[in-house]
């Protein structure tokens, strides 16, 4: 057989340098562009109208809107088969669906479906221009190849994940390259101004969002993925500038649901991509940095869905250019980049198609074990419904969105994992409780998500090691070994409310998730006076915890429509309404007394800009438009100094790395605080205020604990000897953590823990630790003898954070200092995080 890959460079030569080929209406894309690919960044609707003019001029591609960005750009996919193919198109897809058990029915075909996805990180931008050329490969009809593999294939193409970081990074290097390109790295046109193209409109990291679907475009995006569910998926990157490419297989670790088929196509993808790269004399290197274990990538979301879903990494990423000169003084160029991005993307579909027989039988198996026989420890999850409400739906909704299926069973005795303590015990499954079980097409995903111990076959990983749902929303559940049949669909509960003729002295709404925070956030916005009970109260023969929102009508008498107003608000938000005929409570505070506060609205200014964290600036800039609708105004850094606080009531300062907390601004801060400001810090940002004149955290409780602590670490070298380089990696990771989930003791009486059980379990993600406070409230802790109830964390870092503070207020003056050392907001997955940040803003200093 002709060698496909000379045919494949000829072809690419043929068309860096031809603008117009192949058909006579049909225009590649240096002809529909007007410029050689390689030769300038193409701006994402350039592209889009480059897609949607091959469709017009071929029989073998279907472009589709799938969903707009923030910023409102179209976010589009094309279809491409052979034109017999695309007479059963639907036929196929379906049949995908049926095999996977998704849908029922017989099956009349036997078509793998490839999705190559490009450009999810804005600024990694030659795999854009990349799809370009692919697609004009695959459909030009110049290649005898191409048009063999369509036969037997369908290909999905999604030319651009990231739209907006897309066009943020093109943008800067248009309007700044050097004409000609300057190849140096210290040019100003390879060092993207803050906060550069990598992230999208919210600065969330979409390759890390598949799972959680946060964000519109990995909503959107997996919404047709689903629709599909595709044998294999490409996830196309690029890294520093300096390292060559990265292709499958992948390094360990390797989830234990991961099958051995998944790993072997890894590895024959893997073979026929170096036997190209091979060819050409290019760098390559396999198995190594890229793990196929945290389950929210674009190479594991697959996998763990039936796919082989793999990453694909090329030199160059933002620092790239479309010239820069690497360490070994060689050119890396963007049509270099972009050709790489091609040749392997093309032999992923020719491996596909030699393959195809086999990929479509071992994807039914797949998912028939799943439904029969799932190769998991646990194969029911129960989660009560004593449960608050709200969380479960929104659980739930999140399942919805990945078909996984839950429903009903009857009352049973049994045994299983309590999450809440990690033991086993009996429990009683009741008739309203939520079971889903393993039995089922999603069932490895599944795993991954509720899984009580991650088993990790290696602690060298890529990111973090824990993401549990149960205890990001904190419910009451047990994993069960046992298979509990669902044998009803879910029902949920009615919301309760109000009539507007009642005319109640007060409306009473329950504090206990963030959505009731949204609501709040309304009221506030409409200037309706609120109050919260600083302590527990009972009325009307119910009871009600701190932090409940009471809402009087002697506070609100100016306001028109009273009644009619609180309960529209409470249906939209649906909120259950409850009402009190009187201010007499039947225990507690009265709802005249001082012990209920008065939520003033706040005005909130939050840091952003240089030398914040994009990613955590991103997560509060979200969460406040996106999730609770509350206005706040972004101060960059550098103004901190010239702004007047006084117009704040809370100032929020995200992770970062900090050089403009000097002395007099740390002064002036420390002033607005003692007048009645409150100064919320997240994460590492606490490091410029610790320890610091005016601030009371200490990073050692004290001196004794730090000498411990010290004679440890010389214990363990003795015993351990000298150290050999080869260890070095594995002895680091000794004293780290990679996202680990750690039970925290919340003092729930205190308005920073409103709404919170008495534990609480965080997601730590670095080793930051602090002692306790001396002049405040300690609200989260952990205990002494650390260790993560899920994930991995070095020995050596568990012993460090032990006896530590979690999240704590600080009193200074009239105002407050609220220290979160964990991001509660930490890829906004985390969903009692979510209360807990807003406890800072609206609850503490009120």
């Amino acid at each position: 057989m002709k060698n496909c890959f000379s045919s494949i460079f000829l072809f690419c030569a043929f068309v860096f340098n031809h603008p117009t080929v192949a058909q006579e209406k049909l225009q590649s894309p240096a002809g529909f562009l007007g410029y050689e690919l390689g030769e300038k960044f193409t701006r994402h609707h350039r592209v889009v109208e480059y897609f949607k003019h091959v469709a017009s001029m071929t029989d073998n591609v279907k472009v589709e809107e799938y969903g707009r960005t923030y910023e409102g750009r179209p976010l589009v996919y094309a279809v491409i088969t052979s034109i017999e193919n695309f007479k059963n198109i639907e036929e196929i897809r379906k049949d995908n669906l049926r095999r996977a058990r998704i849908i029922e029915g017989k099956t009349t075909t036997k078509t793998p479906v490839v999705w190559l996805s490009y450009n999810v990180h804005g600024n990694e931008a030659s795999s854009l221009e990349a799809s370009m050329m692919t697609l004009y490969e695959l459909v030009n009809n110049e290649n005898d190849q191409t048009t063999t593999w369509l036969e037997n294939t369908v290909v999905v193409v999604d030319p651009c994940v990231n739209p907006d970081g897309r066009d943020r990074y093109a943008n800067f290097y248009n309007q700044y390259g050097n004409t000609p390109p300057n190849s140096d790295p210290d040019a100003y046109e390879h060092f993207e101004p803050w906060p550069g193209g990598r992230f999208n409109h919210y600065l969330f990291d979409l390759n890390r969002d598949w799972a959680w679907l946060t964000q519109i475009e990995s909503q959107t995006r997996l919404e047709i993925y689903n629709q599909w569910l595709p044998h294999v998926h490409v996830d196309f990157h690029e890294q520093h500038y300096n390292s060559p490419y990265y292709f499958a297989p992948a390094a360990e670790p390797f989830h234990e649901v991961i099958t051995p088929w998944q790993r072997l196509f890894q590895t024959i993808i893997g073979k026929n991509n170096a036997k190209y790269f091979d060819d050409r004399g290019w760098l390559y290197f396999t198995k190594e940095i890229f793990d196929l274990f945290y389950p929210s990538y674009g190479d594991t979301y697959p996998t763990y869905n039936g796919a082989i879903g793999m990453t694909y990494e090329q030199a160059g990423s933002g620092r790239g250019g479309l010239t820069v000169t690497t360490e070994t003084g060689a050119p890396l160029t963007l049509r270099d980049r972009i050709l790489h991005h091609h040749t392997t993307g093309l032999s992923t579909i020719e491996m596909t198609s030699a393959h195809a027989s086999r990929i479509i039988d071992e994807f039914e198996k797949y998912f028939a074990d799943n439904a029969s026989n799932p190769n998991a420890v646990y194969k029911t999850y129960v989660i009560k419904a004593d449960n608050n409400s709200d969380k479960i739906k929104t659980l739930l909704s999140w399942l919805d969105k990945h078909q996984v299926k839950y429903g009903h069973t009857s009352p049973k005795n049994t045994k299983g994992f309590d999450y809440q303590n990690q033991t086993n015990r009996s429990l009683t499954v009741a008739g309203g409780d939520i079971i889903i079980s393993a039995y089922q097409p999603k069932s490895r995903f599944l795993t991954t998500v509720f899984e009580p111990v991650s088993k990790i076959p290696d602690s060298l990983t890529y990111d973090i090691t824990a993401w549990n749902l149960i205890y990001a929303h904190d419910l009451n559940a047990y994993a069960l070994t046992e298979r509990l049949q669902v044998t009803k669909s879910y029902e949920p509960e009615s919301v309760d409310t109000a009539s507007a003729e009642i005319r109640p002295y007060a409306y009473i709404f329950p504090y206990k998730h963030v959505k009731d925070v949204a609501f709040l956030a309304e009221l506030l916005r409409a200037g309706i006076k609120v109050r919260c009970a600083e302590k527990s109260f009972s009325v009307a023969g119910k009871d009600f915890s701190p932090g409940t929102l009471i809402v009087t009508r002697g506070n609100n008498d100016g306001h028109q429509l009273f009644d009619s107003f609180i309960t529209t608000i409470a249906r939209k938000h649906k909120r259950d309404v409850f009402t009190s005929t009187t201010g007499f409570v039947d225990k507690g505070k009265d709802f005249g007394s001082g012990d209920l506060n008065f939520i003033a609205a706040p005005e909130v200014a939050v840091l952003f800009g240089e030398q914040t964290s994009p990613l955590n600036s991103g997560e509060i800039w979200h969460y406040f438009e996106q999730e609770i609708s509350y206005p706040i105004t972004q101060i960059s850094g550098d103004r901190i100094k010239y702004s007047d606080l006084n117009r704040y009531d809370v100032l929020i300062v995200p992770e970062g790395h900090y050089s403009f907390f000097d002395e007099s601004v740390l002064t002036k801060i420390n002033e607005w605080v003692s007048s009645g400001g409150r100064l919320i810090l997240v994460a590492n940002a606490i490091n410029s205020f610790a320890e610091k004149p005016g601030f009371g955290l200490k990073r050692f409780t004290n001196d004794d604990e730090k000498n411990q602590f010290e004679k440890y670490q010389k214990e363990l070298k003795d015993k351990e000897g000298l150290a050999r380089y080869a260890d070095t990696e594995r002895k680091q990771v000794s004293q780290t953590i990679s996202g680990a989930i750690y039970k925290v003791k919340v003092d729930n009486s205190h308005p920073l823990g409103f709404g919170l059980n008495d534990q609480y379990f965080t997601l730590k993600t670095s080793e930051l630790r602090f002692g306790f406070l001396e002049n405040g409230w300690n609200v989260g802790i952990i205990g002494p003898n650390a260790k993560p109830i899920q994930g991995f964390a070095g020995f050596q870092i568990n012993k460090k954070i032990s006896n530590s503070l979690v999240f704590g207020v600080e009193n200074k003056g009239q105002g407050q200092v609220i220290y979160l050392i964990d991001n509660p907001l930490f890829r906004e997955f985390w969903e009692n995080g979510k209360l807990l940040f807003a406890n800072a803003v609206f609850m503490v200093g009120q």
